[in-house]
C-alpha cells in the first residue's frame, strides 16, 4: 500500500523549497514520484493539481517563481510570508 499524500505534506515540500532546504530538482523529483506512485488523502484534487504543477517546474516554459509558489500555497489554504534577518556579521 502506498502512503497517502496530504495537503500538509505538499505545503511542507513547497516550504522546504522556498527555505532552500530542497533544490528545484529535488522538489520536481518528489512531485514526479508522487504523481506516479502516490495517492492523495481524501482524493484531494487541489493537492493533486499542485503536485502536478510542481512536477513540471523544471521545464523552462513553466518554471517556478515566487508568485507561482504564493498561488499554489493559496490554493492549498496557506499564505506565504517573508522574514528578513541580518546576515552573519551584518546589522
Amino acid at each position: 500500500m502506498t502512503e497517502q499524500v496530504t495537503r500538509a505534506q505538499v505545503v511542507g515540500r513547497i516550504e522546504d523549497y522556498l527555505c532552500r532546504r530542497l533544490t528545484l530538482a529535488e522538489l520536481v523529483d518528489w512531485a514526479e514520484r508522487v504523481m506516479m506512485d502516490g495517492e492523495f488523502a481524501d482524493d484531494d484534487p487541489t493537492a493533486c493539481d499542485v503536485v502536478a504543477r510542481l512536477g513540471v517546474a523544471d521545464v523552462r516554459a513553466f518554471g517556478l517563481s515566487w508568485e507561482d509558489c504564493e498561488d499554489l500555497l493559496g490554493r492549498l489554504g496557506y499564505r506565504a510570508e517573508v522574514t528578513l534577518r541580518p546576515a552573519n556579521g551584518h546589522q
